[in-house]
C-alpha cells in the first residue's frame, strides 16, 4: 500500500514559511504567492481533489482560512507556484477556489498579529468520493470545509509555522 503525502518544495514540513509567502494585506508586506503543492499515493478511487491551508492559531475564535480549492480532477497531483492567484489560469480545468477568510477568491497569505507566538499553517490535500462538490460558487469557507470533510475518503497534511516580530 502507497502512503498518500503531501509536500512542497517551497515550504518545509515542520520548518518556517518563507516571509514571500505573506500576505500584502493588514500591514503584512510579502508577495501573497501560494506556493508549490505536490502530492503522491492517492487513493485509485479519489475522483477527485480539494487542497485546504488553515490557521487555527488565528485570534478568531475559529481559525483562519487562507486557501480552498476544489473540484481539482482525480488525476492531479501538483499546484504550480502562485497557483492561487486571483483568476489563476494555472489551476486544472474546472478547479474553482473558493471564498477565503480574506473574502477573496484565492490564495490568501499569512499575516499574523505582529509579536503573536508563531502561528500553525496546516496544509491539507484531501481525496474525494465525488468529482465536483455541490456547493455554489460562492459558498462560505465554513460550508466549503464541511463538504470537503464530509467526501475525504484519505487526507494528506504538513504543518509549517510563521510568526511576525513585534
Amino acid at each position: 500500500m502507497t502512503t498518500f503525502t503531501l509536500s512542497s518544495p517551497d515550504i518545509p514540513a515542520g520548518g518556517s514559511v518563507p516571509a514571500h509567502f505573506e500576505a500584502d494585506v493588514f500591514g503584512c508586506g510579502g508577495r501573497n504567492e501560494s506556493p508549490v503543492l505536490q502530492w503522491t499515493g492517492a487513493p485509485a478511487d479519489a475522483q477527485s481533489f480539494a487542497v485546504t491551508v488553515y490557521d487555527p492559531d488565528a485570534p478568531t475564535g475559529s481559525g483562519w482560512w487562507h486557501w480552498l480549492v476544489v473540484d481539482l480532477p482525480a488525476g492531479t497531483s501538483e499546484l504550480s507556484a502562485n497557483a492561487g492567484a486571483k483568476g489563476s489560469r494555472t489551476l486544472p480545468a474546472g478547479a474553482r477556489q473558493m471564498r477565503n477568510d480574506y473574502g477573496a477568491f484565492a490564495w490568501g497569505g499569512m499575516c499574523p498579529p505582529p509579536g503573536d507566538k508563531p502561528h500553525r499553517y496546516i496544509f491539507t490535500v484531501h481525496a474525494l468520493s465525488v468529482p465536483k462538490l455541490d456547493i455554489p460558487d460562492d459558498a462560505t469557507a465554513a460550508l466549503t470545509g464541511f463538504m470537503v470533510n464530509a467526501t475525504t475518503i484519505a487526507k494528506a497534511s504538513f504543518t509549517s509555522t510563521y510568526a511576525r516580530p513585534a
